[in-house]
């Protein structure tokens, strides 16, 4: 039902990996891998967080602050079951929510133990805005359970 948000889903994700695999043989530049890196990343956390989760999976997640300044955050889960034609999708979804992360922690240890300080940053940030997206889907999942429309009427 939703193979553009499939693909896109994928796309930043496996580009910045590969991206960090092999920028090293297409660019001496260190600052162009590194930002292409980012902003790859930038692009999937927004993407996941705003789009595919959404349409793939029925979750989504935010924060929203109250009058008093106080920081709230929101877990939304779609109470309409998958239908059978999107578990593909939603299977999908799941595995490159979880097998990337693990991905960046694996070139985190081998950035830290070969030495190379200068990528430890970008490889910390690829967990960070990795594991948020995790974080945020699997808080959905298991604990925001009740439907958006109960959600936005109690906001």
């Amino acid at each position: 039902r939703h193979p553009l948000a499939t693909f896109f889903h994928l796309f930043f994700r496996v580009s910045a990996i590969i991206t960090y695999l092999f920028c090293d043989w297409f660019s001496n530049s260190f600052v162009a891998c590194f930002v292409t890196i980012l902003l790859l990343l930038s692009f999937d956390f927004w993407s996941v967080k705003n789009v595919t989760g959404r349409l793939l999976v029925g979750l989504r997640w935010w924060n929203q602050i109250d009058e008093d300044g106080k920081s709230h955050w929101v877990f939304e889960a779609r109470r309409v079951s998958i239908a059978a034609s999107t578990e593909a999708e939603a299977r999908i979804f799941w595995l490159g929510l979880i097998v990337c992360p693990v991905i960046w922690t694996l070139f985190f240890f081998s950035t830290l133990f070969s030495l190379k300080l200068k990528w430890l940053a970008l490889v910390i940030a690829g967990i960070s805005l990795q594991t948020a997206n995790l974080y945020g889907y699997i808080h959905c999942k298991l604990g925001g359970q009740k439907s958006i429309s109960t959600a936005t009427s109690s906001f």
